[in-house]
């Protein structure tokens, strides 16, 4: 029974994929997106059911499919892991999946390919789902590529604007490099365990005794790679923010609960590996806290209100890195959640806000919107009192356990994730502001159609505000619900709540004193100064570098798209010249031969034997003298 309902929660956004790609365009655009947005809440109800049982029994649900590949003593099969990590990961990917389909409904109604849309996004989650539940590494390489696919087709979904394209291309250009690195990690532990299996693979390392911690390192350091490339961090992060040329509603799938968040998902599935190789848990700490730090920075002067939460999204993503890599696994898992509540309904509501005039995402352009999007605004402050990190929302539960793991383990690392969360609460409340509040500054025709959004909009605005406020309870400081669920899978290190003394009660009024002072620093500029950014030919010195991503766009296409462009035009020009030169030369040589050859077949018998005579003669001559 359980093996059927898991396959069931796999496979039905599968079969919502195939009804609406065959099928969507002709039972009309309403029907194709409650089809997608059901098949995903099947899957979560089952998520919700496996979680339950789970939850009770404590025991993890195995689902072998086929035995896949069996070479020597290597075997993997095809098969899904039902554990609370796992389960824990369904229920947000499909439950904030669930919400994203019916946003999506009004969102997308009127486009001429909404269909293909819904198609699209329950593919995604398809894979997601393969990802999350793969019984091993080869399953998970699987959903982890088909995600990537999908980004792509999402991404790009308005392909006639060529810009998009081009946006989806680096997104998958980019994701194949980190791809790359997690399949040679893939193939390291292969070779060394003779399994992929994950729970294989713990108790083979577990039990070795002579286990070769430098290759280990290396497996630990390419799936490291893999992660930064699907999760954004330096130096893999720039295909992120460009992937806002897609629907909103695809910025946050990707953005707040889904493929982002697979790197999180994978580096904390094999703690048993990173755990034995502790430098580069070091690279993954200072690379999370230097993502964190350069995102929010770049988010500070950006003017695109998608743009923004796009780098928040890669600076939050840098928190979690940074716990993973001070081991704090569960940690990271705590703030993924709570991350996914609140980054999820910001997306949601700029979209709202986009969708309302017609298209504009310049937060220039806008302000005075809470008069007539009140459930837009009050959702939109809720959750960005949330990212900030301010109590009793659930951002502050979060942040406040990866300071308190930062400050244990390294202060500068400590004071670097400070200074990011100081800079969130600055440019989320100055998005805020610029949008909703003072007057509006958009054209008279825009001011004129001003209205909230529909139900299909705001009430998945709604159910993500709540959670966003209240979701920090999973995990309260004194009693951690979320640490109990997860203890079973980090046996080596008992969860243990935090004991709270003069330090820890210091470091949560500096991280809450951080939040403040950034939101007050925001209200003074863009409330009581009434500061709207000048346009982008007015920006100067070192806002300016900030404002154009200090360049890394332009810096990678200078050494690695312009030098391969160069390189192919030299093989074209030249090296592909010379060759067909050679060939082509080969040719004329072979074609006078053979035409100087054919004058020699006269069909005169005479000349014939008198050539044979000759030869002969010459054969005789050569073996007299050679005596």
């Amino acid at each position: 029974m359980n093996t059927n309902l898991a396959l069931l929660l796999l496979l039905a956004p599968f079969i919502g994929f195939l009804f609406n790609i065959f099928f969507g365009k002709n039972i009309g655009k309403t029907a194709s997106g409650i089809i997608g947005t059901l098949t995903v809440l099947v899957s979560f109800a089952l998520s919700l059911v496996f979680f339950l049982q789970i939850n009770q029994t404590q025991l993890a649900l195995r689902v072998s499919v086929l035995d896949w590949i069996q070479i020597s003593t290597f075997q993997v099969d095809f098969g899904f892991l039902l554990d609370q990590l796992s389960v824990l990961w369904l229920l947000f990917v499909t439950g904030i999946g669930s919400l994203i389909h019916i946003y999506s409904i009004s969102y997308m109604h009127d486009d001429e390919n909404m269909h293909k849309f819904f198609a699209y996004l329950n593919l995604f989650i398809f894979f997601m789902i393969t990802l999350v539940m793969g019984s091993n590494l080869l399953v998970l390489f699987i959903g982890w590529e088909g995600v990537g696919l999908c980004s792509y087709l999402l991404i790009g979904f308005w392909y006639k604007n060529q810009d998009f394209n081009d946006a989806a291309k680096k997104a998958f250009i980019m994701n194949r490099i980190g791809d790359l690195g997690l399949l040679i990690g893939i193939f390291i532990l292969g070779s060394m365990f003779n399994t992929l299996d994950y729970t294989a693979l713990k108790t083979a390392i577990s039990g070795a005794s002579n286990l070769d911690l430098g290759l280990l390192s290396l497996a630990a350091f390419c799936l490291f790679v893999g992660a930064c490339g699907k999760s954004a961090q330096i130096p893999l992060y720039t295909w992120l923010p460009d992937a806002m040329a897609g629907p909103t509603p695809v910025s946050a799938l990707i953005h707040a609960a889904t493929m982002v968040t697979a790197g999180v998902f994978m580096i904390t599935r094999l703690h048993y590996v990173f755990d034995l190789a502790p430098e580069v848990q070091n690279i993954i700490a200072i690379v999370g806290a230097v993502t964190s730090l350069v995102a929010a920075t770049i988010a500070l002067v950006q003017t695109d209100i998608k743009k923004v939460l796009a780098y928040s999204t890669v600076s939050q993503l840098g928190l979690m890195f940074l716990a993973l890599g001070l081991g704090a696994y569960e940690v990271a898992v705590f703030h993924v959640i709570t991350h996914a509540f609140f980054k999820a309904c910001l997306f949601l509501g700029s979209g709202s806000v986009i969708h309302a005039l017609h298209g504009e995402q310049d937060m220039r352009n806008m302000g005075g919107l809470k008069k007539v999007m009140g459930i837009t605004f009050v959702t939109f402050l809720l959750s960005s009192l949330a990212i900030s990190g301010i109590p009793p929302f659930s951002g502050f539960f979060s942040k406040d356990e990866i300071l308190m793991v930062a400050f244990e383990h390294n202060k500068v690392l400590w004071f670097i994730a400070s200074l990011a969360s100081l800079l969130t609460a600055f440019y989320m409340f100055r998005l805020l502001y610029l949008t909703f509040f003072k007057e509006f500054r958009g054209t008279a025709e825009q001011d004129k159609n001003l209205h909230e959004s529909d139900a299909f909009i705001t009430i998945p605005l709604v159910i993500l505000a709540v959670l966003a406020t209240i979701g920090g309870l999973i995990s309260l400081p004194s009693s951690s619900w979320l640490q109990g669920y997860l203890a079973p899978l980090f046996a080596t290190k008992a969860a243990q709540a935090h004991h709270f003394g003069t330090v820890e009660y210091t470091l949560m009024a500096v991280a809450v004193l951080a939040g403040l002072v950034g939101i007050a620093v925001a209200y003074t500029k863009y409330i009581k100064q009434n500061q709207v950014p000048g346009a982008d030919n007015e920006i100067t010195g070192f806002s300016k570098i900030v404002y154009n991503k200090y360049y890394v766009d332009e810096i990678y296409t200078l050494l690695f798209v312009d030098t391969t462009n160069n390189l192919s035009k030299f093989f074209r020009d030249y090296v592909e010249t010379g060759l067909s030169a050679l060939v082509f030369g080969l040719e004329k040589i072979t074609n006078e031969i053979g035409f100087q050859g054919k004058k020699l077949q006269s069909g005169s018998v005479g000349f014939y034997l008198f050539v044979f005579v000759l030869g002969l003669c010459a054969i005789i001559t050569y073996l007299f003298l050679a005596q």
